[in-house]
């Protein structure tokens, strides 16, 4: 058994105990492997373990991850999107994970070939170092987008801030949940917004516990063969 299958097999009992504990042993939670930090080689042996939904972070790692891997895989674009490099990304990408402001989707409409699968990002925690929008930003602009015919809200994403402390976690993924449900509850057609894009890999339970559909899971599923070669020149 590869080192990835392992921790496919160890992180997918750990999302169902968090399913239980929640009492939503029913519903679906997507695992996305955060490929960003490993290389094709090693890309490929996630996919070979059956994960068939990959992140990458950064136009250039997008391009030539798929260039080289060919496979039929849903590919999701989990960092932030400078506006001039939309045309490099958007008819590669499934899923789009920070949708955070006009020009952003007003660019997303001009280049695209088909409709795109956005996750609005919300800075839930407030923090200056995090992209995104309040709650109540997030449901004008989602309001805005009616006559947008390349963008589907499905959800919303956010990012916990980074520290140890569970509370202040958790309330971060249950004010996303909340403003989730607000919204799905407006009934636009543009913008169903069942999905939860939250959780990684020091938080992804406490997320799943809290409503999580999507978790992005990189250095506890695949590595981080940057950090490792550091590692292994010390």
């Amino acid at each position: 058994m590869t080192k990835i299958l392992t921790n496919l097999y160890k992180i997918n009992g750990q999302i169902q105990a968090a399913q239980k504990r929640a009492n939503r042993e029913q519903d679906h939670v997507q695992i996305i492997a955060v490929t960003k930090e490993v290389s094709v080689a090693r890309t490929q042996e996630a996919i070979e373990a059956g994960l068939v939904h990959l992140g990458e972070n950064r136009p250039e790692g997008l391009k030539h991850k798929i260039e080289a891997i060919q496979a039929g895989v849903h590919w999701h674009y989990i960092g932030s999107l400078q506006t001039r490099k939309v045309k490099q990304v958007v008819n590669d990408i499934d899923y789009l994970h920070s949708l955070d402001r006009l020009s952003l989707a007003e660019e997303i409409e001009k280049r695209a070939n088909k409709p795109v699968k956005c996750f609005v990002q919300v800075n839930v925690s407030g923090e200056e170092s995090k992209h995104g929008l309040t709650a109540e930003e997030a449901i004008a602009f989602i309001e805005s987008l009616q006559n947008f015919t390349k963008i589907q809200v499905v959800g919303l994403m956010t990012m916990a801030p980074n520290t140890e402390n569970e509370p202040i976690i958790r309330s971060v993924f249950q004010q996303l949940k909340q403003c989730q449900q607000q919204i799905a509850e407006m009934g636009f057609a543009h913008a169903p917004c069942t999905e939860l894009s939250m959780g990684m890999s020091n938080d992804f339970e406490i997320a799943v516990e809290e409503g999580a559909t999507f978790v992005r899971v990189g250095t506890a599923l695949v590595g981080n063969e940057r950090g490792e070669q550091d590692e292994h020149e010390k």
